[in-house]
């Protein structure tokens, strides 16, 4: 029997972990934190030994193969110990990967992951496809592997941190939706670092394969221009001037929205909505709603499927979620905005005036490009963080009223008492949460809490 470590016991590692055990493997799991209480009880059940608080290189003696935990990086002294040692170290995603026969799409991005993931997820269910979702969001991919591998189709959100650690994963249709600074703290704080990381997504296909991607995105176009890739490209955009595009299979003007993946087996069949139909709302929400369709037609999706799909679809929690109106004054659930380009588009799909409670862990923030922004959509600035004071420099010339806080509850009576009947409150905080909060999901919820406590 050879040995397995995982490395990070969150949901990522405990699902790798299960299936490693399920597969005939020997298991250890080390966290170098402290494990949830759920999750210590799942290793506990499944009677798979773990340690916490630190990593025992003891433990570690035979191992064959080493699963990372995505938050984990490869410059970690535990990653380069096994690196140097010759032990092969993979993602979770990869090694899932191994064990599943399920065809995969997969969405990577900087932002729209989530939203683009349970959307085509969302299609494909409602068209009686055999589907699953897991990755970046709701269950580990190992773990629904663990379950019996039961579905045709795996919808997984993949992020860059994830592909990383791939070397034979290969996804049947890859989606990237956009590429701006993000995690460049992870990547020697170059861009071109990160966007490799996200091409990673192609990596493995064939000809039989379908890559998406946006064709507005200089990024991408560049970093598209850095590597081969065999599948068969399919491109969106907004931008008039990419309509003769070779790639191209979904458009949009002002008004309308076209899909149509020019497959000779399934030409002549566009699809065309009016914006105004869309469930998701914003020019970041229409990349979003082509991409996915693009997906759902290339999987022969009906028309009139995709259509009410995207009519009625529910975003998810902590994006752009409404929570609750107060004395007039809406308030807005977008915690899952961890970065300035997530913000950014927030504040575009705003038609009110904005109080905006924003800050948290700077990940190397460049508020410059969204400045303008918030000069057009914000009337005041809550701050929420230990460290403030980056919001204050880049912001203190455009917006009068800034106000420092350093929990939940003051940050939203504050933003409260800032706003007059037809304002929007809006947490799109441009940064990560664990300064105060646990991860985004908790800062969101103690969001809803205090805004339902007003």
């Amino acid at each position: 029997m050879e040995k397995l470590v995982v490395l990070g016991g969150g949901e990522s590692g405990v699902g790798a972990a299960i299936l490693g055990k399920q597969k005939g493997w020997e298991v250890f799991l080390s966290d170098r934190g402290k494990i949830r209480d759920r999750y210590r009880e799942v290793l506990s059940n499944h009677e798979i030994p773990f340690e916490e608080g630190q990593h025992s290189e003891a433990r570690f003696q035979g191992a064959a193969l080493v699963v990372k935990s995505p938050g984990i990086p490869d410059t970690a002294p535990v990653v380069k110990a096994f690196g140097e040692q010759g032990v092969p170290v993979i993602s979770e995603i990869e090694f899932a990967g191994r064990y599943s026969k399920a065809k995969v799409v997969g969405i990577t991005g900087t932002n729209g992951k989530t939203t683009t993931t349970n959307l085509i997820y969302y299609i494909l269910k409602q068209s009686g496809m055999n589907v699953g979702m897991a990755g970046n969001v709701g269950k580990s991919y190992a773990a629904v592997v663990a379950d019996g591998d039961p579905y045709e189709w795996m919808v997984l959100e993949l992020s860059s941190f994830q592909l990383d650690g791939v070397t034979d994963f290969k996804c049947d249709i890859a989606i990237l939706l956009n590429i701006t600074e993000d995690h460049l703290d992870r990547y020697e704080y170059k861009l071109m670092n990160y966007a490799m990381a996200k091409m990673k997504i192609t990596q493995n296909q064939t000809a039989n394969d379908y890559f998406i991607y946006n064709a507005d995105d200089e990024v991408t176009a560049r970093a598209m221009s850095q590597v081969s890739i065999a599948a068969r490209k399919m491109a969106f955009s907004q931008n008039p001037d990419n309509n003769s595009s070779k790639d191209l299979a979904a458009f949009a003007n002002d008004k309308q929205l076209f899909i149509n993946p020019a497959d000779g087996s399934r030409t002549n069949n566009q699809l065309t909505m009016t914006i105004q139909e869309l469930a998701l709302q914003g020019k970041h929400n229409l990349y979003n709603s082509m991409a996915s369709g693009i997906a759902a037609r290339i999987l022969e999706v009906r028309k009139d499927i995709i259509r009410e799909c995207l009519t009625d679809f529910q975003n998810i929690e902590h994006r752009l979620e409404k929570v609750n109106e107060v004395y007039g004054i809406t308030f807005i659930n977008d915690s899952k905005a961890t970065n300035v380009n997530s913000a950014w588009y927030a504040l575009e799909s705003m038609a009110q005036p904005v109080v905006w409670i924003a800050g948290g862990v700077d990940k190397g923030n460049d508020y410059a490009e969204i400045k303008e922004m918030v000069k057009e959509k914000v009337k005041v600035i809550i701050c929420l963080g230990r460290d403030n004071s980056k919001l204050h420099e880049a912001f203190g010339d455009v917006v009068e009223t800034i106000i420092d806080t350093d929990n939940m509850r003051d940050a939203v009576y504050a933003a409260y008492k800032a706003g007059v009947k037809g304002d929007a409150v809006l947490l799109s905080p441009a940064c990560a949460s664990f300064d105060l909060f646990e991860d985004y999901e908790d800062r969101g919820r103690q969001f809803k809490d205090a805004v339902r406590n007003l």
